[in-house]
């Protein structure tokens, strides 16, 4: 029998992409090949309108494990330019999680560990069910984090508390990250997927040059120039408030009504319309 294979895949649900990361007894432990397909996704979820999420996942009920350790073994023996370019893989889709202008939420069951962690904290929504565990746990294996990890922990919690994940690689429980506000919807086992499907499904229905321009300013805000991030608001509101979004968010406000901010047809009414 052929063992299964290692892959991020893919599926469309009309108004949001679905990527499940799969790596069939190593719990979901991410390869190269696994970055190329995720980065595809959310270039694709840019390019088309009725796309208005993405919504990341692991299979089996677990997010996943990291690295592949047996992958990350065979590194030591390569050069020092070929093992940067593999980092530098990752850290392409990490960057490609955060510039993308659509909402991506990470669905989290059993856990996320190294860069695992990494991939989780990229995104801009982390939905966990109650059981799941986050683990920084690169030392474990004499490593130290990538993937923007000591960044992503950094913003977010206090730095006695990142030295200790880091330092350590302890898990931590989700109930302790939503109490931080890093994990955004704590759920029942089993439903960490359902939740982001749905917030998937609300952020569809709204306005995507707003989502992409408030992802922008959040990527910003942490710089440390108050008086450069008034001025980047200022501008992206002046350019807001005369766009078309704008104007029926607006209307549909002041009428009490629900608005329409004009968003493509489904991925089914879009097939009807093909045939």
């Amino acid at each position: 029998m052929t063992p299964a294979q290692a892959e991020a895949r893919v599926e469309d649900h009309g108004d949001h992409l679905r990527v499940t990361l799969s790596n069939p007894g190593r719990r979901n432990a991410l390869v190269p090949s696994m970055y190329v397909s995720l980065r595809e996704a959310l270039e694709q979820t840019a390019a088309e309108d009725r796309l208005g999420a993405v919504v990341l996942t692991g299979a089996d009920g677990y997010f996943c494990a990291g690295g592949d350790l047996n992958a990350l073994a065979t590194r030591a023996a390569m050069r020092r330019d070929e093992r940067r370019a593999l980092i530098e893989d990752l850290h392409a889709t990490i960057r490609a999680i955060r510039i993308c202008p659509r909402p991506v939420i990470a669905a989290v069951e059993g856990g996320a560990a190294g860069a695992g962690l990494s991939v989780a904290l990229a995104c801009d929504l982390l939905v966990a069910a109650e059981d799941a565990s986050f683990a920084a746990a690169y030392v474990r294996v004499g490593l130290v984090p990538d993937g923007g990890l000591t960044a992503s922990l950094a913003r977010s919690m206090p730095a006695s508390f990142v030295a200790r994940m880091c330092l350590t690689g302890d898990p931590v429980s989700a109930a302790t990250l939503a109490g931080m506000g890093v994990v955004t919807d704590l759920v029942a086992p089993g439903q960490a997927l359902a939740r982001a499907a749905e917030l998937a499904a609300r952020m569809a229905q709204g306005p995507a040059a707003a989502h992409g321009t408030i992802k922008r300013l959040l990527a910003t805000a942490h710089d440390g120039d108050f008086g450069a991030q008034l001025d980047r608001e200022a501008e992206a509101m002046t350019d807001a408030l005369a766009a078309p979004e704008a104007a029926a968010g607006l209307k549909a406000r002041l009428n009490r009504t629900a608005p329409d901010f004009g968003r493509g047809s489904s991925g089914a009414e879009k097939e009807e319309t093909r045939r």
